[in-house]
């Protein structure tokens, strides 16, 4: 397989989306591509909804079709009109424009009524009086049918004239609802008489007071997409499982030409949360500073911080459309803004911590202006500024060390550095305040080094930017960072909020910067050398008083801090596991070259001895390894081999089974990235031992077969909280690792078919 059909490309190198729309269009099935992009204006819109309609707006303006936006209207409880005006304004920063094509759900209320009306006169839907919770006791379990409700077999003479007087509001709300009548023992619970609309005594932002029944979100997005004659209705994978039903409603009403549903993966992001109601919890509890807060990952916070529509569209396009949920690195992003801004900001000096540097040498009275680039060479734009330079400097503070570790090539006493664009300088000489700390550094300067010109001075060991003192602006830099110090934020062990990075921004109010930038618009972005990529923040900054955003640093610091936890925090062998006990107390000799060959794996891929003398003494595993190891990350490798692979073989050769090296590697992969559980993959490996198969293949049926619906897993979870009163009082006195447990009892009970992540999340809310 090659890596662009691993990715979810045809051989034409499309995805699969678009090689639909192609083939539909060659077929004759549609003569023209009808999109929409369908958002719920109860939320700003965040970097999940960038993916969705740029891919949207994207189809429509490759095929030449018509893209709409349709706000979703129908819950009048959550939706204001300020979340649409932000939701137009953010679609428009990204580039999107639909002309007229806007459209609300709630301008389909009546239609939406009148079709109800006659899906009740051929009685495929019926009132029921069952309360909320009764509702969903009889909906049954995945494991269980559910039981008719006894108002089923309503007439639909009756039920005509109860949903006419549910409308004109003679019923409290919650005291009926309108079900569509399909199947109580249907597998998928999404078909077990859904529920169509609901009794809601509430101002709607748009219809005000006219309706106080609203129609729930599957039985009005079908019939709004055929209302609009979309062609192609694009979904996340969590609304694969509704597509029966938007199937069923369409097929009922005979509607035609009529819409089709597909499912792509939705954009998730490590380290950051995209669930609106968290959101909402982070501004409505103060945790950031609103919506449009630089380290949120909504648009408005994108935005704000100073990251281009450019750069969104550009990451959404690497990221790719596939039908696999995985999770997305924001180094990907982060790297993807750098590329974006090194051809579009132009470089200047900027101090963030400023430390006094005296020329003693330098003439008292003398001035120079020096000429710097704006571009560097490579970028093959022309531009330059001039930057004052006098006796009096700034540096930053961490450029300089009096008592230097290793390797450190900035300045120190009685060592020579460069000044970027200037000259080369000595210190000779520190000042220290009545505490001890360095207050200045007094240095000679070095006249024939000047930049740019054929010198014979000292050699420097490296250079440094600086500001000059009296010739730079006063300035207030906020060095924002990951919201979130998890890669998933609250992952069944603890409050999503518990994992809030405390260091996520911090605010320097005491910088220097070159005066060029005075001349420059609010919304200018820079690369501070040496530092990163800033902008003005049009909010806040004022010429009398500059403030920039960092965008993003010049590196990954956070794989750099990652790699040193890996490397010193985080022990090969943990020596208290009893299981690593027993592995020492049997693990066999080693004779020479099995001797040598553990000496290998632990210098070359760091493996821990105990399980480098396993894979050297079991047959053909040593090979094995290696060639797995290409592939897949070697530790992971033999953890797989050593505790999975190698038992299930029960001392048979690794080789000549239906698990290959690149097949182990695979698994491998998937479990790493995200796109399966550890469980998910032991099953897999078990069932390739026994049929084979390919580990993608058996990976997306086991995706398929997942249950996503959170109305088939409610019933589970609330049986087990009963079931469990001691412990859930336990885990709301402190004892948070019972969620595992729980957890564990809603896996076992679904026979691993639950979506864990969705588990955890409805644990969260009911305990």
């Amino acid at each position: 397989m090659t890596a662009s059909l691993d990715k979810g490309l045809t051989s034409e190198g499309l995805d699969f989306i678009r090689a639909i729309v192609e083939a539909d269009l060659r077929s004759g099935k549609c003569d023209r591509v009808i999109v929409r992009f369908p958002p719920e204006p109860n939320g700003y819109p965040h970097i999940g909804h960038a993916k969705s309609s740029t891919l949207n707006f994207g189809l429509a303006a490759k095929y030449g079709g018509t893209c709409n936006l349709r706000f979703d209207d129908t819950n009048p409880e959550t939706e204001e009109i300020e979340y649409v005006k932000a939701i137009k304004r953010d679609l428009r920063w990204l580039g999107l424009e639909w002309d007229d094509n806007e459209f609300y759900a709630s301008d389909y209320f009546e239609k939406l009524y009148e079709w109800a009306q006659v899906l009740i006169r051929n009685g495929k839907a019926y009132v029921d009086d069952l309360s909320e919770a009764a509702v969903r006791a009889y909906r049954g379990t995945v494991t269980q049918p559910g039981r008719e409700s006894p108002f089923r077999t309503r007439s639909p003479r009756e039920n005509l004239d109860l949903f006419e007087r549910m409308r004109r509001g003679e019923f409290a709300d919650g005291a009926r609802v309108l079900r569509a009548k399909i199947d109580m023992a249907h597998p998928n619970m999404k078909m077990r008489d859904p529920l169509m609309y609901r009794i809601r005594h509430a101002t709607h932002y748009r219809q005000g007071d006219g309706w106080c029944i609203y129609p729930f979100y599957d039985w009005a997005h079908g019939q709004s997409d055929a209302i609009e004659g979309v062609t192609h209705s694009i979904c996340t994978l969590e609304f694969a499982v509704n597509r029966p039903l938007y199937d069923w409603y369409l097929d009922a009403l005979e509607i035609s030409p009529r819409p089709y549903q597909y499912e792509f993966a939705r954009l998730n992001l490590a380290y950051t949360v995209t669930s609106k109601r968290k959101l909402l919890q982070l501004v409505g509890e103060g945790h950031v500073d609103g919506w449009d807060d630089p380290r949120m990952p909504t648009l408005a916070g994108i935005r704000r911080r100073g990251i281009t529509p450019q750069a969104i569209r550009s990451f959404c396009e690497a990221v790719g459309t596939t039908k696999v949920d995985s999770i997305s690195d924001p180094s990907l992003l982060e790297h993807t803004v750098r590329h974006d801004l090194n051809d579009k900001a132009p470089r200047v000096l900027c101090v963030l911590r400023p430390l006094k540097v005296t020329l003693t040498n330098y003439p008292a009275t003398k001035r120079e202006t020096l000429n710097a680039p704006y571009w560097p060479h490579d970028i093959g734009r022309e531009g330059s500024r001039e930057v004052p330079f006098s006796g009096s400097l700034f540096i930053e503070k961490e450029d300089f060390s009096d008592d230097p570790p290793k390797g450190y090539r900035r300045l120190t006493p009685g060592a020579t550095i460069r000044l970027r664009y200037a000259y080369v300088i000595r210190c000779d000489d520190v000042v220290r305040n009545a505490d001890g700390d360095v207050e200045e550094l007094l240095c000679t300067w070095f006249p024939e080094t000047k930049s740019g010109t054929t010198t014979s001075g000292p050699k420097p060991r490296g250079t440094i930017h600086w500001v000059d003192a009296s010739n730079s602006l006063p300035c207030e830099v906020r060095l924002y960072d990951r919201l979130f110090g998890a890669v998933l934020p609250g992952d069944g062990t603890s409050d999503f909020k518990d994992d809030l990075n405390s260091k996520s921004i911090e605010i320097l109010s005491d910088c220097r910067i070159e005066p060029s930038v005075a001349a420059d618009k609010t919304d200018s972005r820079y690369q501070f050398t040496r530092l990163g990529y800033f902008w003005q923040d049009p909010e806040v900054s004022r010429p009398e008083s500059l403030v920039f955003n960092r965008i993003v640093a010049l590196r990954d610091t956070w794989a750099k801090l990652t790699a040193r936890t890996r490397r010193h925090d985080v022990p090969d062998v943990e020596p208290k596991s009893p299981t690593l006990r027993q592995r020492e107390r049997k693990m066999p000799r080693l004779d020479s070259e099995a001797e040598r060959w553990v000496e290998r794996a632990v210098l070359t891929w760091k493996l821990s001895r105990q399980d480098a003398a396993v894979l050297a003494t079991a047959e053909g595993a040593a090979a094995f390894f290696e060639e797995a190891a290409q592939i897949a990350k070697p530790n992971a490798v033999a953890n797989w081999m050593v505790n999975t692979l190698l038992p299930a073989r029960k001392g048979k050769p690794v080789h000549g089974s239906e698990v290959g090296p690149k097949d182990l590697a695979a698994v491998v992969a998937l479990v790493d990235s995200g796109r399966i559980t550890t469980r998910t993959g032991r099953a897999i490996l078990g069932q390739m031992l026994e049929s084979g198969g390919s580990p993608e293949q058996l990976a997306a049926e086991r995706r398929r077969e997942a249950i996503t619906d959170p109305e088939a897993l409610i019933p589970v979870v609330e049986d087990l909280l009963e079931a469990y009163p001691d412990k859930v009082q336990a885990y709301r006195d402190g004892k948070k690792g019972l969620l595992g447990f729980f957890v564990g009892q809603v896996m076992k009970a679904t026979r691993g078919k639950a979506r864990p992540q969705l588990v955890k999340e409805l644990l969260h809310e009911r305990l």
